[in-house]
């Protein structure tokens, strides 16, 4: 069960005299950088300005006597919130610097919703004191995005975008939702190691044999679930067993952030791009899949299959390049061939069922399926093998089931190609020969 706790208010007269400050400092350097353009794209200068305000404030504190000076740690705080506000993101600057915060929910001038995870939330005080200044700050936010400039405003009324510290920030204008909401998805400092999920119940041993037999025999995966259910986490992992090979990936927004951790890997990240206030130069996912294969690849990665790219990933698959990957929303495992349908369906090819089905059993090896039980924990519940298509229908054998307990087993071995392939990378269906 998800419980939200409240911390104890009763912050000190002084943090708030800090905060205060903070707020008319940086409405003051907002001002001044407003009369001279140019200054705003030198963060130098702005923290020059900053440190002049600052002298000017301890000035005149000075003149009211030495109880009302700032201590070099307070100031230090204020320096710091002058600088998210004018340069950052303000109050969420704090927010993201938290440890263990996994999500961030703002509705409007409400209070904020941490997610840490597990079933645990905290509810928080406002990060700004109308609904207008929450736009205004996800436009700030867009206008810096590290990919380049995005919109967010009547005419863009749904924004996705990657911020400066890998987070994925995902906005709504009022008009399409009745308030501005935000959702801010924070990605671990480290990356969590198949151990890591073995140790955390989110796989046993039996399914982790399994799917690093799979990685190792070149097998093309997708692994299914819900939102947050942990897909991208599980095929971070599994492709942290890899070594030496050239990786492409292919993103809406950059969320796997293998060009950032792994450091000894051939990581190329391809980023979609929505169109301009022109309406164009927009770069689709499925554009980037079809530029990933000239790219010379040992694997392509589809961080999220979600629409017309779903066509030319299975297309990637069954063209020779084997043991690529991607993650799909999905409620089951079986579910995951009628999603793959929907989204053949949508691309300009407009793929038959049949036609479908019949490319899906040519190139998808695996589905790996996450749940997530009522006390919040994620576990690989469903491991199937595709070994075909009849018709409009995907031929699948489900290999690996677990319900719950602590342990799964393996219900059906791997059959004809699959499990000649993954007895060529030293598995068996009681673990490794």
């Amino acid at each position: 069960m998800t419980t939200i706790n409240t911390p104890e208010a009763g912050t000190g007269s002084t943090e708030r005299s800090v905060r205060e400050a903070a707020v008319t400092m940086a409405t003051q350097v907002t001002e001044r950088l407003a009369a001279d353009p140019a200054a705003a794209a030198h963060p130098d200068r702005v923290t020059d300005l900053v440190e002049a305000l600052l002298e000017d404030h301890a000035r005149a504190a000075l003149q009211k006597g030495t109880h009302a000076l700032l201590n070099s740690q307070d100031e230090s705080k204020l320096r710091r919130l002058v600088l998210d506000r004018v340069l950052g993101l303000g109050p969420l600057e704090e927010l993201l610097a938290e440890p263990d915060v996994e999500n961030i929910h703002i509705n409007g001038a409400d209070d904020v919703i941490i997610d840490f995870g597990g079933g645990h939330r905290e509810r928080r005080p406002a990060v700004v004191e109308t609904d207008a200044e929450l736009v205004d700050l996800v436009q700030r936010a867009a206008a810096r995005a590290p990919g380049g400039e995005r919109r967010f405003d009547a005419a863009a009324p749904i924004l996705s975008m990657e911020m400066p510290g890998g987070e994925r920030l995902s906005a709504i204008m009022p008009g399409v939702a009745v308030r501005p909401t935000v959702t801010i998805r924070r990605h671990p400092q480290h990356h969590l190691q198949l151990g890591d999920l073995v140790r955390s119940g989110t796989l046993d041993q039996t399914a982790r044999n399994l799917l690093v037999a799979a990685v190792r025999a070149r097998l093309n995966i997708i692994v299914s679930g819900a939102t947050n259910a942990g897909k991208t986490t599980l095929l971070r992992a599994l492709l942290g067993t890899l070594d030496g090979e050239r990786i492409v990936t292919v993103e809406d927004s950059l969320e796997l952030g293998l060009h950032r951790h792994m450091h000894d890997a051939d990581v190329v990240a391809l980023q979609g791009r929505p169109p301009n206030v022109e309406g164009i130069g927009e770069v689709t996912p499925a554009e980037l899949v079809r530029a990933a294969l000239r790219m010379c690849p040992d694997r392509v990665i589809v961080g999220e299959s979600r629409g017309p790219e779903t066509l030319a990933l299975l297309t990637a698959m069954s063209m020779g390049t084997d043991g690529s990957m991607s993650t799909l929303h999905a409620s089951s495992s079986q579910q995951v061939f009628t999603k793959i349908a929907a989204y053949c369906a949508q691309a300009p090819e407009r793929l038959t069922a049949s036609a479908t089905a019949t490319l899906t059993g040519a190139s998808v090896h695996l589905v790996a399926h996450i749940d997530t039980t009522e006390a919040g924990e994620r576990m690989v519940t469903s491991i199937r093998e595709v070994v075909g298509a009849e018709g409009e229908q995907v031929l699948s054998n489900e290999l690996y089931v677990r319900s719950g307990e602590p342990s799964g087993e393996i219900v059906c071995a791997p059959t004809g190609d699959i499990g000649q392939r993954l007895d060529r990378a030293g598995y068996t269906a009681r673990g490794w020969t």
